[in-house]
């Protein structure tokens, strides 16, 4: 790259052409206030609109001060970031946002998170000199997420992250001047729009304009009920993230405190999802097989590639844009609600103890797992397979309130039989992690033989899209992986059109997958934090006694006591599902 002299504070770089003032300070050391400004590196996202006015510079020169987000260095240029003219400006663009913006921080969800709280902190904002009338709007609440548009600044950050790295197209701009929001079309609420519930607009959001819906008092509630067995799970990724939450370093494995933790707060078991995400590999490993088969014997109506369908977000997304190939995904639950149906079906008769009595506690990298659980696909006579979806944020939220100081907790384990995993399991949280976990348990029951080497190393990585072929001993099978729905997006129009040699396709919603998902801690755009997760759930895997699905001892003694065979008559009707059209649920009120 082109390089060009600049001044920054006094300070003489060389600088890459084309590079905006901000990233030319950053790299400097120079940090610059920003607000509208959103950077997701790893997945090459940034918005910098420069509507907030921030992050304004003074340039020798030029009469006005310059967003630093939206401008381009130039040769010789001398800027300076904190004149007193620039502090001014800046302090005075803050005191305009916090006047038409509620003061209910002591209730806010992002209450000791919020950017705009941290920009009053530091540019020592104590009182708001502007006076008048505050814009109102009403909450849109979804199952998953809560629109409070009244602390809306817009930033745009969830319209860029929706639009452009999800492609969903469910916010923008509408209206101007008091009455501008970003909302759907019409200012519909989002059950009316294409939304899929992914909550990545909820990780982009400076304020608490968006926050999932939180559920820790009927948690509470549940725990604090004599009648009820309260059980809970844990997904894999919520293992290499909730420790960032007690000041631990991104990447740090807190299995073990996290039982404990879980079982200070009062849960009658505690059991661990990756059981579940072995049990989804039995099934949707299995429906591979057997398309595989139907493949190669020339069965013309055999739907390949077959799709994961893990991920909540990317199902609605598919249910939403793709209807007419609601046959092409695999028909087997995510393992949140694979766990919620052998938990209602299995164990209470293990415990002795009536369905209803049961509440089903899922502790979700993810919002919208919140939308999952309640789908009515997922309930037997109204009653949920999982009751309540608590993300990662929550649950760290629930360990502050019970007083637990998570770091001096000893390590403990989870609860049989539906606590034990193995290391493929435990990979399902990262992008990639659920097809390798897949091809490691495909191998060995296509072939016959036994796998070796079980680290697929060909399908990890953060590229947005991936290709690998794995070589079934001496039958090529083409796999294509996709983090992100425009990814997915690029992928499924190749399948739609024909042009698609996969004979699997993974997608997970989130940037990394689960990893990165919208119930993690707030990265906030820091995507080192998520390769530090995703580094970590390969470390766990690593360390696993057993690293196939199939291998599980309790897998193969809950096929041998209750399920029979995998993708039979029992597994067919408690962990397969169904999908729907969902193209012309998008309504617009008259």
């Amino acid at each position: 790259m082109e390089k060009i002299n600049i001044i920054i504070d006094n300070k003489s770089l060389q600088v890459e052409k084309g590079q905006t003032v901000l990233k030319a300070a950053r790299a400097a050391g120079i940090e610059i206030p920003t607000l509208c400004y959103y950077e997701l590196d790893g997945v090459k996202l940034e918005n910098r609109p420069g509507g907030c006015r921030i992050c304004v510079v003074e340039i020798e020169g030029r009469k006005n001060l310059a967003p630093a987000c939206a401008t381009e260095v130039a040769e010789g240029m001398v800027i300076h970031t904190c004149s007193l003219r620039v502090v001014n400006a800046r302090r005075t663009v803050l005191e305009l946002i916090l006047s038409d913006h509620p003061a209910d921080c002591l209730i806010c969800p992002k209450n000791g998170k919020c950017e705009l709280q941290s920009l009053a902190q530091r540019l020592g904002v104590r009182e708001i000199p502007f006076q008048g009338e505050q814009s109102t709007y009403r909450k849109d609440l979804s199952p998953a997420i809560i629109r409070d548009v009244d602390k809306c600044v817009m930033c745009r950050r969830c319209e860029t992250v929706c639009n452009v790295w999800q492609t969903v197209g469910a916010l923008s701009a509408v209206n101007r001047g008091f009455q501008a929001v970003v909302a759907p079309a019409f200012e519909q609420d989002l059950v009316k729009s294409p939304c899929t519930y992914c909550g990545q607009c909820i990780m982009a959001c400076p304020v608490g304009a968006l926050s999932e819906v939180d559920q820790t008092r009927q948690v509470i509630t549940a725990i604090s009920d004599p009648k009820k067995t309260v059980v809970v799970q844990t997904a894999p990724a919520v293992r290499v993230a909730l420790g960032e939450e007690f000041g631990m370093e991104p990447g740090s494995i807190v299995t073990g405190q996290m039982a404990a933790a879980l079982r200070r707060i009062g849960f009658d078991y505690i059991f661990d999802t990756d059981f579940a995400a072995d049990l989804t590999i039995m099934e949707e490993g299995t429906e591979l097989l057997t398309r595989i088969d139907k493949f190669t014997k020339g069965d013309k109506n055999v739907k390949l590639p077959i799709l994961t369908s893990c991920c909540p977000g990317w199902v609605n997304f598919f249910e939403t844009n793709y209807p007419d190939m609601l046959d092409v995904p695999s028909t087997a639950k995510s393992p949140q609600q694979m766990f919620g149906a052998v938990a209602k079906n299995y164990l209470t008769t293990k415990l002795g103890i009536k369905r209803e009595d049961m509440v089903v506690v899922s502790i979700m990298p993810c919002v919208a797992k919140k939308f999952e659980s309640q789908r009515d696909e997922f309930k037997e006579n109204g009653n949920p397979d999982v009751d309540y979806s608590l993300t990662t944020r929550e649950l760290a939220e629930l360990i502050r309130q019970f007083n637990i100081d998570f770091k001096t907790l000893p390590i403990e384990d989870f609860d049989n039989p539906l606590g034990e995993s193995t290391g493929a399991g435990v990979i399902f949280g990262a992008t990639g992690g659920v097809i390798e976990a897949a091809t490691r348990t495909a191998y060995e029951l296509f072939t016959g033989k036994k796998l070796e080497k079980v680290d697929f190393t060909e399908l990890r990585g953060l590229e947005g899209v991936r290709e690998a072929t794995v070589d079934f001993n001496g039958t090529p099978i083409k796999i294509g992986i996709a983090h992100g729905l425009s990814n997915a997006r690029q992928l499924l129009d190749e399948v739609k059109n024909g042009n698609s040699g996969f004979h699997a396709i993974e997608v997970m919603a989130c940037p990394g997958g689960c990893i990165g998902g919208a119930g993690q801690p707030f990265h906030h755009g820091n995507f080192d934090i998520i390769r530090k997760r995703q580094e970590a759930i390969y470390r766990e895997d690593a360390g696993k006694p057993i690293r196939k699905s199939h291998e599980n001892p309790y897998i193969q003694a809950l096929y041998k006591e209750w399920l029979g065979t995998p993708c039979g008559e029992i597994s067919h009707h408690l962990l397969h599902t169904h999908y729907f059209d969902k193209s012309k649920h998008i309504e617009i009120e008259g």
